[in-house]
């Protein structure tokens, strides 16, 4: 389900990803910055100017400090992290935007995402009993405008299945109780890389 990257891939996006907040916060214009590369593009492995959905996780001090991504690939991966990244630093509703200071006691992530495939319910408990701890990210669509997702990181702070589908129904705006067999529900899996972290 994984479109399995190269080993070099983690030094690249985590280098693309912080070069992108760098440009943009000492001025250039966000839609700028993936023009600055179309002219290198040739000397660009394929992997990376082919289309790619990406989430940019920004922490410091190990506390959240944006997340922000994509789900559906619509524009190649070197641009979507780069969008993604600049949009995590200043574009997060959570948090203020990051200022030039602050980014270099910031730690960023980089998680490339598969392909979401439908997850196939019965029922609520068939959801509990079908996903992965620590493996699927879940998205969760209930009408045209309650939708969520939780990136399989965090299986690391809601380890149960009833935990991260109540938690999820949350951040989706809905009641941790509410069910409908209705529910689009698709999983997916990740490639992440940290800064500072060996490579896998």
């Amino acid at each position: 389900m994984t479109r399995r990257l190269p080993p070099e891939a983690g030094e690249q996006l985590l280098g693309i990803a912080r070069g992108a907040i760098e440009v943009r916060l000492t001025g250039t214009p966000t839609a700028q910055i993936p023009l600055e590369e179309i002219a290198r593009r040739a000397a660009r492995p394929d992997w990376l100017i082919s289309p790619g959905a990406s989430f940019i996780t920004l922490e410091q001090d190990s506390r959240l400090r944006g997340c922000i991504g994509t789900l559906v690939p619509h524009r190649s991966l070197y641009e979507d992290v780069a969008h993604n990244a600049v949009a995590a630093a200043l574009h997060d509703p959570r948090f203020p935007p990051l200022s030039l200071a602050d980014l270099g006691r910031t730690t960023i992530e980089v998680s490339v995402l598969s392909e979401r495939v439908p997850l196939p319910h019965s029922s609520e408990e068939s959801v509990l009993e079908a996903l992965r701890p620590g493996v699927d990210g879940l998205v969760l669509e209930a009408g045209a405008f309650n939708r969520a997702t939780f990136l399989p990181q965090v299986w690391e702070e809601l380890p149960d299945p009833r935990d991260f589908l109540d938690h999820l129904k949350l951040k989706a705006g809905l009641p941790a109780d509410w069910w409908s067999e209705d529910a689009r529900l698709e999983v997916y899996t990740v490639q992440a890389w940290v800064e500072g972290d060996p490579e896998p």
